[in-house]
């Protein structure tokens, strides 16, 4: 009996894998599919506080919000809400980073492998230039990208495990960040005034082994960034960021317990192995650890 249907899956590792601003991560991991063993409840709702570090000592307190809803074993969908307070050299600032919706249908669905296609969108609540006594701070304290961006992926799933494929599209760009590292007193980050940013392409593969409730998967990402970002200097023209294209990879795992139909318990560890030589976008997460509590009903 085929007992599997598509949960669309958001975790704080943006996210990655799910964050405001993941794991060298932009939100394209939040795109994602698992089966779930029990289709009897239609409806999940998950919180996910996390904890993250990034470059310059800045740490990070992170939340997510989701609602899933699961229409029926080929169609799935998830809006999601994220949070993020960044605290560093400059001060402490927190704010409401992006909502998502998203949308996971199954167009194959056999006994031991699956195929599935993803899609939606993330919308900011922010414009990527959060203050501190009126002096502008890097991408790294911002709580958005500051970017309407489309998603779209695919899934592919055989026994335990499970490849994943996607790509994030900014379509509109709204960041009205205004930091000038030359007047900022510290080389510590780039310039990401009137910042845009290039789109992301994302392979990930993971592994699912199950030991009677808890479940362990370990994966590995690789984000390869499209192209170079760029900023307005102070004469007004466009400057690329030398070393902003280019690839990332994250190593994470994920442990889950489920003491019953309804409840789960995820703890996630993420941490990059390969970075970009420049990250102006802010997405410097040196380490993120999320615990998530998810109920069904």
């Amino acid at each position: 009996m085929k007992r599997y249907s598509i949960l669309l899956a958001f975790m704080v590792l943006q996210g990655g894998v799910v964050f405001s601003q993941g794991c060298s991560d932009a939100g394209i991991c939040s795109l994602n599919s698992y089966p779930q063993e029990n289709n009897t409840f239609k409806n999940v709702i998950s919180v996910s506080p996390g904890y993250a570090v990034g470059d310059a000592d800045v740490t990070y307190i992170t939340g997510a919000l989701s609602y899933t809803r699961i229409v029926n074993p080929r169609w799935t969908l998830n809006g999601r809400v994220t949070y993020s307070q960044a605290e560093g050299s400059f001060g402490t600032r927190g704010q409401f980073g992006d909502a998502f919706a998203t949308a996971s249908y199954t167009f194959s669905n056999k006994e031991q492998s699956s195929w599935a296609v993803n899609f939606g969108a993330k919308f900011p609540f922010t414009q990527s230039n959060l203050k501190i006594n009126g002096f502008s701070l890097p991408m790294d304290y911002q709580a958005s990208l500051g970017t309407f961006d489309a998603l779209a992926g695919v899934n592919y799933m055989y026994g335990s495990v499970s490849l994943y494929a996607s790509v994030q599209y900014p379509v509109v760009n709204i960041n009205k960040n205004s930091y000038i590292a030359e007047f900022s007193g510290t080389d510590d980050f780039t310039t990401t005034n009137l910042f845009e940013r290039k789109p992301d392409a994302l392979l990930k593969g993971e592994y699912n082994y199950s030991i009677g409730r808890f479940y362990v998967r370990p994966s590995a990402l690789f984000i390869y960034h499209l192209g170079e970002d760029s900023y307005e200097d102070i004469f007004g023209n466009r400057q690329e960021i030398n070393g902003s294209e280019g690839l990332t990879v994250n190593g994470v795992v994920s442990l889950f317990y489920n003491p019953d139909n309804k409840n789960s318990i995820e703890l996630l560890a993420a941490t990059p192995f390969v970075v970009r030589k420049e990250r102006p976008d802010g997405l410097t997460r040196g380490l993120v650890l999320t615990i998530s509590y998810n109920y069904k009903f």
